[in-house]
Order: C-alpha cells, then sequence, then structure tokens
C-alpha cells in the first residue's frame, strides 16, 4: 500500500511539472507575440534567454517518466499516463521553440516600419495559446469532451492562417523592398499554425490516456 501510494505521489509530481512547464511555455508565447506586436526587441531577448528553464524542466519531466518506468514497472492505465507526460511534455516543450523563434524574427525585423498594423495575426496566436490552456485543462482534468474542442479551435486558426498567408503573399509581390519583413511575419504565422497543431497533439494524447485507444483529431 505505501509503495502505490508512493508510486501516486510521484504521478502527481510529474503532472505538476507538466502544469509549470505550460504555464512558462504559455507565458513565453504571450511575451513573445507582444514583442512582434509593439517591436520590443528587449522583450524578444527575453524570452529567448527564458527558454532553458522550459529546456530544463522537460529534461525532469522525462527523468520522472523513466524512473517510474524503471521502479514501479506499471501497467495499463498508469503507463498511459507516464507515455501520455512524455508526449504531452514534447509537445508543449515544442511550443516554447515556436515562442523563441517568434522572438527570432522580431529581432530580424528590428524597428523597421511594419508594411501593415499586426491585427489578425496576434489574435490567431492568442487562439492558439488559448488551444494550450484549454488542453493544459483537459489534461489535469483527463476530460476527453474538453479535448475534443481542441479540433475545432484548430480549425479557426487553420482558417485565418490561409487568410493571411494569402494576404502577406499578395503584399509581397506589391513591396519588394519589404521582402524580407514579409518573410519573417510568413515564418511566424507558420509558427503559430504548428504551435495549435501541437496542442492538438495535446489533446490526442489525453484521449489516448483515458480510453486507451488513438484518436486523429488532425484527420
Amino acid at each position: 500500500m505505501v509503495v502505490r501510494e508512493n508510486f501516486q505521489l510521484q504521478l502527481e509530481e510529474m503532472k505538476n511539472a507538466i502544469i509549470q512547464i505550460s504555464k512558462l511555455t504559455e507565458e513565453a508565447l504571450l511575451e513573445s507575440v507582444e514583442a512582434l506586436k509593439t517591436q520590443n526587441l528587449d522583450k524578444a531577448l527575453e524570452v529567448i534567454e527564458n527558454d532553458n528553464r522550459i529546456n530544463v524542466l522537460e529534461d525532469e519531466i522525462n527523468d520522472m517518466a523513466i524512473l517510474l518506468i524503471a521502479k514501479q514497472a506499471p501497467v495499463a492505465s498508469d503507463l498511459r499516463r507516464i507515455i501520455a507526460a512524455i508526449k504531452i511534455s514534447s509537445d508543449i516543450e515544442r511550443m516554447a521553440d515556436f515562442a523563441v523563434n517568434i522572438a527570432k524574427s522580431t529581432i530580424r525585423i528590428g524597428k523597421q516600419e511594419l508594411i501593415k498594423p499586426l491585427e489578425e495575426l496576434p489574435k490567431m496566436a492568442h487562439h492558439a495559446i488559448k488551444m494550450l490552456t484549454v488542453s493544459t485543462k483537459a489534461y489535469v482534468e483527463e476530460d476527453v469532451a474538453l479535448a475534443k474542442e481542441l479540433a475545432d479551435m484548430d480549425d479557426y486558426v487553420d482558417e485565418t492562417y490561409g487568410k493571411i498567408i494569402k494576404e502577406l503573399l499578395e503584399l509581397m509581390t506589391k513591396n519588394p523592398d519589404h521582402l524580407s519583413q514579409i518573410s519573417q511575419l510568413l515564418f511566424v504565422c507558420r509558427y503559430i499554425e504548428r504551435t495549435a497543431d501541437h496542442a492538438t497533439n495535446i489533446a490526442e494524447s489525453i484521449i489516448f490516456l483515458v480510453k486507451g485507444k488513438r484518436y486523429g483529431l488532425n484527420d
């Protein structure tokens, strides 16, 4: 009984670490988008410098998972919890990498006057960031219904992504002197779209955790 209680405590510790890495990543994404919108290069540099904390935390989660498998030999639902934690922390860490990439694009654009006000792009970004929040909540509560809602949220990001890309490509043909800036904005759009995809991946991991079967939300 004591062994089982200790195992449950370690599972809870791993879950709390995922909540922490999700919070740090959400902050990084919000800061990177704000840095881009306001062309705040100092803020962009902070996002890049703080990324190491997220990388270290992902390593710690992986170490916890490996020790649990090695020492406890978990079966069935407990093993799925450990596997899901590894996959989810990896998806969240990738989202943090996209925050860094957005910050780097911000620095490359620098203080050059933006070719147009950034309105739809930040909206798309905040929607993708909300997907991280929702996916984390679904993970903590093991809520399959909430996880499935992320598919509809992802559809909005995909649709908006298509519209913004089309607009930027049109601007590129008309403004060849802004080619570098527009290229960076195209990259940012892709980073945001991929962020939403990783949130959807988390939803799929949650369904696997609870149901024990694969469910493709991006199909």
